[in-house]
């Protein structure tokens, strides 16, 4: 596998910005009639300011066929960009791109798709795009309407077709009609849980399967470790880290901390928070002081400023996943005899490993008085990721909320020799 199917090299794309002057609240018709003056005396019109804004900026790296490469990075780093460059949907402003072998790109809801055609008609399209003969295509459709789901609404104009419809027949599309280079942007998100899972297992089909090549951008982590080998991370359009694809997860998640850390280094009462309650710091963290996994473990720290003296206080803990389901809701009593006093208070707990399942949690906060009146309620207030590991010879997503490691106690008996002969 050392076949180059991608070389990117000093790869940018420059847009210009203009920003208009700032004009406090107007009618409309005072606008014209100011306009309509200055026109007429005369006057120029003040010129916006314009900026120089590079969505990337030296960009290099090389794909080798059958890689399966993920693309991470906060939104805005240039992930979309990239691929848009690469799909030859933008002209770079600068660089050089050298790609060997049809490219099949999955990068919004309809790319690639006539809305007043069928969804019949859109895979004959594609695939003449693709440059295959009608003679391919028909060998593979009735494996692309299989995946899709949609042969119900196979002659109906894809105009007509729901947001998740239309990137199960994309993505089927996409997947069936042999191109070399595969990319497929965040998009899968729109599809439901059940054909995200398909779609994965289909791209590491392509990938180490059919020997095809897999660009995937996601925010989906555990997505990334369980289909790439590769990892390209961005950051404001450069690149900060090309390798394995684990460890470009854990340099990104490291090095960003987007969800899983919050300090607040400013003045006690601009911290979040109200006259009773000043959040100060929380935090989330691996027990082995690596990333956050199924058997890692972690700890949650807060610190906040208490603003209520005399009172019975607590602080309770309220974990949810990002569908909203409760994992748990546990309170923390910080003083029992009506002796709350003022200052900082710091809170620590631990969640074993192998209890929570891969995914996005967040934490909801609840500080109270005698465990009834709320003094505060801050929701949502950090997220933090769990990812996957390995079962067997592949990363497998598993459903469920939890995933404990169970000592399983398993017996055998044999059977008496008439019995078995029975």
């Amino acid at each position: 596998m050392t076949d180059k199917v991608i070389k990117v090299e000093g790869l940018g794309k420059k847009y210009i910005i203009s920003h208009e002057g700032r004009e406090s609240y107007t009618a409309l018709r005072d606008v014209i009639s100011r306009k309509t003056k200055n026109i007429l005396n005369g006057k120029n019109q003040k010129a916006a300011s314009k900026e120089e804004f590079w969505a990337i900026k030296d960009v290099s790296f090389e794909i080798n066929k059958g890689e399966a490469v993920g693309i991470i990075g906060r939104n805005g780093a240039g992930k979309s960009t990239l691929l848009k460059v690469l799909s030859r949907i933008t002209e770079p402003s600068k660089g050089r791109i050298e790609i060997n072998g049809r490219i099949a790109s999955l990068l919004e809801v309809g790319t690639g798709f006539h809305p007043e055609l069928t969804g019949r008609e859109n895979i004959f399209l594609n695939g003449a795009i693709l440059g295959m003969s009608r003679a391919e295509i028909r060998k593979k459709f009735d494996e692309i309407v299989d995946f899709s789901g949609v042969e119900k609404f196979l002659d109906t104009p894809v105009k007509r077709y729901s947001s998740g419809m239309y990137v199960r027949l994309a993505f089927a599309v996409a997947a069936h009609l042999e191109p070399e280079i595969l990319i497929v942007d965040e998009v899968l998100a729109v599809g439901d849980a059940e054909f995200q899972k398909k779609c994965l297992g289909k791209m590491n089909d392509v990938s180490k399967e059919d020997g095809r090549t897999v660009l995937f951008v996601s925010h989906n982590m555990a997505a990334v470790k369980q289909l790439c080998y590769k990892g390209i991370l961005l950051q404001e359009g450069k690149i900060n880290f090309v390798g394995d694809a684990t460890q470009a997860v854990n340099y990104y998640q490291k090095s960003h901390n987007t969800n899983s850390y919050f300090e607040h280094t400013g003045p006690i009462e601009s911290a979040p928070g109200n006259d009773n309650i000043r959040i100060m710091k929380f935090s989330v963290d691996s027990l082995d002081g690596e990333v956050i996994s199924i058997s890692s473990g972690l700890r949650f720290e807060l610190q906040f400023y208490n603003n209520r003296e005399g009172i019975n206080l607590d602080a309770t803990f309220e974990l949810r996943s990002m569908d909203e389901i409760p994992v748990f809701h546990h309170g923390c009593l910080l003083s029992i005899n009506n002796d709350s006093r003022r200052g900082v208070y710091t809170v620590k707990g631990k969640l074993p490993g192998n209890l929570l399942n891969t995914g996005t949690y967040y934490f909801k906060l609840i500080f109270g008085e005698n465990q009834r009146h709320a003094l505060l309620i801050k929701e949502n207030f950090l997220q933090f990721e769990v990812l996957n590991e390995s079962i067997g010879s592949n990363m497998s997503i598993l459903p469920g909320v939890i995933r404990p490691n169970i000592p399983y106690d398993v017996s055998f008996n044999q059977l008496e020799n008439e019995f078995a002969a029975n």
